[in-house]
Parts: C-alpha cells; sequence; structure tokens
C-alpha cells in the first residue's frame, strides 16, 4: 500500500470513526447512561442554510449485527412534539429516565433489538431543532415533508453506509400527516431522480390521525361505550354535532347545542383521567417537580408504567451537561427544551387533510401500510382507524387477506388484526395507550419486530418474538 494511501484511509477513518459515521456526532455517553454495546450519534443536519434552519436528529445502531438491520424513522406528532423526547427516551429507545431526573435506565425492550433506530426534531421549533429565520416557525405539512426530505438526503450524507438499508419509516399521532406526506415526498424523488432512490420498505403508523370528521367523534364514541358518559350525553353529540360539516371544517360554526353536549362530556370525564390512555393514573407534574429537584426516586407506577416519565425527560433533557453530550443546542436557544412546543404557527386548515388517498398511492407502489392502535386511546382511538382502514381496503378493491382476529405473544393475546390484498394491515395492542410502545412495550416490540422482517402477527399461542 503506498504511503499516500495509508494516510489518506488513517484520516478516513478518523473523520468517520471507521464506519463511515461522523466521529463529531458520536455521543460517547450520556450522563447517568449504563454501559452498552452499540453506538450513539446525535447533531443538526442543515435543510436551509440561508434561513439558518437546522433540525436536530438522534440516531441508535441496532443492538446487535447493526450492519444488516435496516433504517428506521420514528417521528412523533403534536404537530409541535418531540420524536427525541417521546420516542426516544419515553416510548421505544434503548434508555428512559431513571426516576430521579438525573440518570438512565435500559429499556429492555427497545425497538433497537430489530432495527437501527433514527428520531428527528421536526418540523424547525420542535424541541433543539431552530431557524434565524421567525418566518419559518409558520409551517404546515407541505413544508414540513419538504424539510425532512432534504434532512433524510443529508443525513444520508453523514452515514453513507445507510444509504441502499432498507427504510421504515414509522411515527404516531399526527405522523398520520408527517409519515404519509414523507413517503410521498420519496416516492416523487424517486420517480424523477436518475441517481439515488430511497429504498422505502413500508409504513407503520400508531393511534395515526387520518381523517378528522371520522376520528373526531370516535373520541366521544370511546367515552360512551367505556362508561366515560352517559347514554344521554353520548346521544346529544351524535344528534346535535356534524362532524362532517361544521366541527372539523369551521370549528366557529358549531351550534351551541353541540357545544354543550361537548362541554358536558369533557366536565363527566374530568380532569383527572389520562385522555390518552384511559386505565393509567393521572401524574401530578408539581409533586414529581419537587422530588426530582431533590434527588428522590420518582417512581409513580400504574400498571408496571411510570406514568410520569415525560416529566422526568424534561428535567433531564434540560440539563447543560445532557445538551453537551448529544451535542445539542449550540444557539442557546432563548427557552428551555420542552416536549411539545405550542408556540409552532401550524397550519390548523392542514389538520383537516385526509390522508387516506396518499396511502392509498404509498399502497399502490407496493409499499405495505400497517396502522395499529393502542385500545386505551381515547384522544384518537381505535375506533376510527379501524373503520379508515376498511374504507381504504375498499377504496382499493382489497379482499381480506386475514380475517380479524386476535393475535398472540407469550401466550396471551396482543391484539386484533385484519388484513387486506397482502399490502394493508390494521392492528389493536391490547391494553396499549396513544402512546403504544409506552404502556405495552413487549406487545409493541412483537409488532414491530414482525413488519420490519415482513411477517403476520401469529395467531397461535406460539410466540415468534420474546
Amino acid at each position: 500500500m503506498g504511503l499516500w494511501l495509508f494516510c489518506g484511509l488513517v484520516l478516513v477513518g478518523l473523520l468517520f470513526g471507521g464506519n463511515g459515521y461522523p466521529v463529531e456526532d458520536l455521543v460517547k455517553r450520556l450522563p447517568g447512561q449504563p454501559k452498552v454495546g452499540f453506538r450513539q450519534y446525535a447533531g443538526y443536519v442543515d435543510v436551509d442554510v440561508k434561513a439558518g434552519r437546522s433540525l436536530f436528529y438522534y440516531f441508535v445502531e441496532a443492538e446487535e449485527d447493526s450492519d444488516h438491520k435496516p433504517l428506521t424513522l420514528w417521528l412523533n406528532g403534536g404537530p409541535g412534539c418531540s420524536s427525541i423526547g417521546g420516542g426516544a427516551f419515553t416510548e421505544l429507545g434503548p434508555f428512559f429516565p431513571r426516576g430521579d431526573g438525573r440518570g438512565l435506565r435500559r429499556n429492555s425492550k427497545s425497538w433497537n433489538k430489530a432495527s437501527n433506530l433514527l428520531f428527528v426534531e421536526s418540523p424547525a421549533g420542535v424541541g433543539w431543532s431552530y431557524s434565524n429565520t421567525t418566518s419559518d416557525y409558520t409551517c404546515d405539512d407541505a413544508s414540513a415533508a419538504r424539510d425532512m426530505l432534504i434532512f433524510m438526503m443529508k443525513w444520508y450524507q453523514k452515514f453513507p453506509e445507510l444509504k441502499f438499508r432498507d427504510l421504515f419509516l414509522t411515527g404516531e399521532s399526527y405522523a398520520g400527516h408527517y409519515i404519509p406526506q414523507l413517503a410521498i415526498a420519496i416516492l416523487d424523488h424517486n420517480a424523477h431522480s436518475n441517481g439515488f432512490k430511497f429504498n422505502i420498505k413500508g409504513i407503520a403508523i400508531g393511534n395515526p390521525l387520518l381523517k378528522l370528521d371520522r376520528d373526531r367523534p370516535a373520541e366521544y364514541e370511546f367515552f360512551w361505550s367505556h362508561g366515560m358518559i352517559s347514554d344521554e350525553v353520548g346521544l346529544a353529540i351524535m344528534n346535535e354535532c356534524d362532524f362532517d360539516h361544521h366541527i372539523s371544517v369551521s370549528p366557529n360554526n358549531v351550534t351551541h347545542s353541540c357545544n354543550q353536549a361537548i362541554s358536558e362530556a369533557y366536565s363527566i370525564v374530568g380532569a383527572y383521567i389520562n385522555d390518552y390512555d384511559v386505565i393509567l393514573d393521572a401524574c401530578y407534574p408539581s409533586i414529581v417537580e419537587q422530588e426530582l429537584r431533590l434527588q428522590k426516586m420518582a417512581t409513580k407506577i400504574s400498571v408496571g408504567v411510570d406514568v410520569c416519565m415525560n416529566y422526568e425527560t424534561d428535567f433531564y433533557f434540560n440539563f447543560p451537561a445532557v445538551q453537551k453530550a448529544l451535542h445539542a443546542n449550540w444557539t442557546n436557544l432563548p427557552y428551555r427544551w420542552s416536549d411539545c412546543n405550542y408556540r409552532l404557527h401550524y397550519s390548523h386548515a392542514d389538520v383537516n387533510i385526509n390522508t387516506l388517498p396518499l396511502l392509498k398511492r404509498i399502497i399502490q407502489n407496493h409499499i405495505p401500510v400497517w396502522v395499529y392502535s393502542g385500545d386505551q386511546d381515547s384522544v384518537i382511538p381505535l375506533l376510527g382507524s379501524r373503520t379508515l382502514v376498511r374504507e381504504l381496503a375498499h377504496d382499493l378493491q382489497f379482499k381480506i387477506t386475514v380475517p380479524y382476529g386476535a393475535w398472540f405473544h407469550k401466550g396471551q393475546v396482543g391484539g386484533w388484526v385484519t388484513e387486506y390484498g397482502n399490502l394493508l394491515t390494521f392492528a389493536t395492542v391490547r391494553g396499549a395507550a396513544h402512546m403504544v410502545p409506552y404502556a405495552q412495550p413487549s406487545r409493541a416490540l412483537h409488532l414491530f419486530s414482525s413488519f420490519v422482517h415482513g411477517q403476520r402477527l401469529p395467531n397461535t399461542t406460539s410466540p415468534i418474538f420474546d
């Protein structure tokens, strides 16, 4: 080997850590983090240099054999909520806050057992993502998708070894908009590109907002079916509220009787129920904050779930040492990191977009789509999602390939599932919340592993992924 070639290889190794990954983004170790054998990377990708707009990411290698596992992108919803605070450190990433706000513990059911994971705070203004142009904080579905497409193209320049890896797009809640919009942007890119094309292999979205005028009434149907409101109030909402023509399009045109019925429903449900998981206990933030500041162990456990985890995550991410370890907040943002940023001016009209036509086009490109629902979520409940998936299947003229029935995990019912035309799957996860991996981590990992392996959920009690 010639001297110049040898020196060049050494330089490449120093710059990219020997595996094509950027050493400047390597997260050596987070404060209070348990020792692990996989690598983590975090940092910024500029999506508009002139405007000073940059998105923050967190990437985690698969726990084992990462060179041969796919890449999965995860986006949380809101719009305006952090995929890092939510997805990465509360749901499906390798670490959870330890409970004292200053350390981390391992998530034994992390999705990096099955895939490399990429979390992005999007759009700009969410978490540590930012712009130097104030008008950028007024955004919509189209601008968010454009930025994410640019992000992915530039992120692959940082991680060239992952460019041709199988890519799965996943997320929850308002990701029912984010993910289909991004997938369409990727398909359009692939159709016009003479060079690089994304190797997109599937989409999975949990408790997704798909069509507001169906998802919204499903919330009150859920309240009624779970005994949370009376027959009289449930019937009043269904009789007095025109969800097709008023609530979803022109909220100001809602009739007084409809408003009165909805207000009564929320009054009956009360403030001490977690709408995102009606079987979980409530968290009292003031008590948690006091305990965290005193460095006591805050163990608010309900059915095996720490119901105050998001407050602990907020406390942890606002430590300067944590931000330094993650290469985050390098512009010293004039506000604290928060899980959800409602300062964004996100297009209200876009919330009303029906994303079923987008899913139809994705499926017509032979990309499998999974829609899954935690069955204890009242905000975007399965009652709406299941109906909308069936309508999509009818529009595609798909026949039922897997009849609706139970699927199993560890000898127990994990939920119920049906499949249409070998490309469209709807599944519930029993006992799960709006944030499925948060409330049912083992069943969620089983579902995700089946998805990325291209396998159906098992309809017998013999588990595949334990």
